[in-house]
């Protein structure tokens, strides 16, 4: 474990600034007065800003004094290390004399988890005020909290040569600097929280939660659901989605986008009241909740195009491929139709678990998972890269513990945490793996070395997700089990034709099969890395 005890002059510092003049300590009233000479106002009468940084610097994250890194180190990361306590003396002594905006806010609205967030940042640039103003708009306003304290330094003119972004989990603190992108404020916090939640017997979750309510042969039956997914692979989309549950009495509720503190009675502690919103793809009618509320006045776009005559141009990526919106919840549904928390299993009729990949080839589009199959899925975190993470890798097959790049700590004790929540609720929770990729795409390495597309993806749309979706709310599914993932698959789902994703319409059986050992195996690999592991999880593809 590494230690650096002058972090605790850092704090010192933060505790003393109520004596400097330099200090400002602005309403949300005046963040939107300064912000409206740095950004620009869209045909839907909010803001919108252009940021130098557009995606979180991964590589560039380094957690410091605690067992089990996440986040390497690699060779940039060490670098850091290596120099850690010379760039921790810079920022005591730029401390001194930087103009500052502290903020404050809390995370969640509950007795149990409620941290008060401190945001210390920089007033160099009167630009760096939106930063502030996003922040404030996405949590909840000082009121009642609990004991926690979380505290984030945001110095974004730090020069890009010496970018970094540091976590002290054991001080509660984070610094951000070299950056002025809105991501590393927002998952500062979040990162933070996870892991003081974890400490407090709770899992942090990088997931979204809602209740649905579904018209079934029992009846009408409310459930909550959580929606595990990496940034880009639909999982803000469809919890923000009503998935055409609209018959007598039905209807959802949206909790949270992101990030929630699953309990062990399987209720949920929200975090945000702003969601942070990819905003490639919509303006259509796909996504109609998410689209309505982005063009509300009081939505910040970020890295958005806006052309001539403040024409918000979504699709539009010459910005960025990224490109996002903090979202009032509240605007989504309405007012009277969001809520913070998840209740517990007791106050519903169950918790659907949803584990969103995207895979191109052979996968089934939905699987219905046993318990073993479904702490598998937690660990193995199937997807591929965004430009929201590692634009570098963007489209590359990644698996990423708990879909949780924030995770801080053992991989292998989240994973048991989850295995023993399943097992003791056995009977309340039922989970599916959901592909939104596609079927059929084949892909061939060139002389370049890089693989290329030979034949594109059949891909599944978000109107059949939502079917499917739909579908296990209303418990209308006929499931028979698939051999060669040994998974519970649809027979038939109401309004999507599902013989339009049979590998063997772009597939030999050979193919297919081969396809389906080597993904298996590289599971069975994938977790045999992981030695704490509960051995029912596992072993769970040993000789499959």
């Amino acid at each position: 474990m590494v230690t650096f005890m002058n972090t605790k002059d850092l704090m010192n510092i933060l505790d003393s600034l109520g004596d400097r003049i330099e200090v400002n300590h602005p309403s949300i009233g005046d963040l939107e007065e300064r912000c409206r000479d740095s950004g620009r106002i869209t045909e839907y009468d909010n803001l919108s800003f252009i940021s130098s940084v557009r995606n979180r610097s991964a590589p560039l994250t380094v957690y410091v004094g605690v067992d089990g890194m996440a986040q390497g180190p690699g060779p940039a990361q060490q670098r850091i290390l290596d120099g850690l306590d010379s760039t921790i003396e810079q920022v005591k002594e730029y401390l001194t004399t930087v103009p500052l905006d502290v903020l404050e806010f809390t995370m969640g609205a509950n007795q149990e988890y409620a941290p008060r967030c401190h945001m210390y940042l920089s007033a160099a640039k009167q630009d760096y005020a939106r930063l502030g103003l996003m922040a404030m708009r996405s949590y909840e306003p000082c009121g009642k909290h609990t004991e926690h304290h979380m505290h984030l330094i945001n110095l974004p003119e730090w020069h890009e040569t010496r970018r970094q972004m540091l976590m002290f989990p054991d001080d509660g603190l984070t610094l951000v600097l070299g950056s002025d992108y809105y991501g590393e404020v927002k998952k500062g916090f979040l990162r933070m929280a996870m892991y003081q939640a974890k400490q407090a017997g709770m899992l942090g979750l990088h997931a979204g939660a809602k209740q649905v309510t579904a018209l079934t042969d029992h009846g009408l039956r409310t459930k909550g659901m959580l929606l595990f997914g990496l940034t880009a692979t639909g999982k803000t989309t469809h919890t923000c989605h009503d998935h055409g549950l609209n018959e007598g009495g039905e209807g959802i509720v949206i909790v949270q986008d992101d990030v929630v503190f699953l309990n062990k009675d399987g209720g949920a502690l929200g975090t945000e009241c702003g969601f942070y919103i990819k905003t490639d793809g919509l303006g259509g009618d796909d996504q109609p909740l998410l689209t309505r509320a982005v063009m509300h006045p009081d939505s910040i776009l970020d890295n958005v195009m806006v052309a001539a005559e403040r024409r918000v141009r979504f699709d539009d990526h010459t910005l960025t491929g990224n490109g996002r919106a903090v979202v009032p919840a509240e605007q989504i549904l309405g007012r009277d139709r969001w809520v913070m928390n998840l209740p517990s299993l007791d106050q519903s009729d169950g918790l659907i678990i949803m584990f969103i990949t995207r895979r191109n080839t052979v996968l089934p589009m939905i699987s219905r998972l046993d318990e073993r199959q479904a702490a598998a899925a937690f660990m193995l975190g199937e997807s591929v890269e965004s430009s929201g993470g590692d634009p570098t890798r963007a489209g590359e097959s990644v698996r990423v513990v708990g879909t949780n790049p924030f995770l801080v700590g053992p991989e292998a004790e989240e994973g048991n945490w989850f295995h023993d929540f399943l097992v003791r609720n056995r009977g309340k929770v039922e989970c599916y793996l959901l592909n939104t990729g596609g079927v059929g795409e084949v892909m061939s390495r060139g002389k370049d070395g890089r693989r290329h597309v030979v034949r594109p993806v059949d891909r599944v749309a978000i109107a059949e997700v939502a079917s499917f979706i739909r579908g296990v709310c209303r418990e209308d599914i006929e499931w028979i089990r698939e051999p060669l993932f040994d998974t519970m698959v649809p027979v038939d789902v109401p309004g999507v034709d599902m013989s339009r994703f049979d590998p063997q319409r772009f597939y030999s059986e050979a193919e297919v099969e081969s396809m389906a050992a080597v993904l298996q195996k590289e599971r069975d690999a994938f977790l045999r890395g992981f030695p704490d592991l509960h051995p029912d999880v596992m072993d769970v593809y040993r000789g499959k």
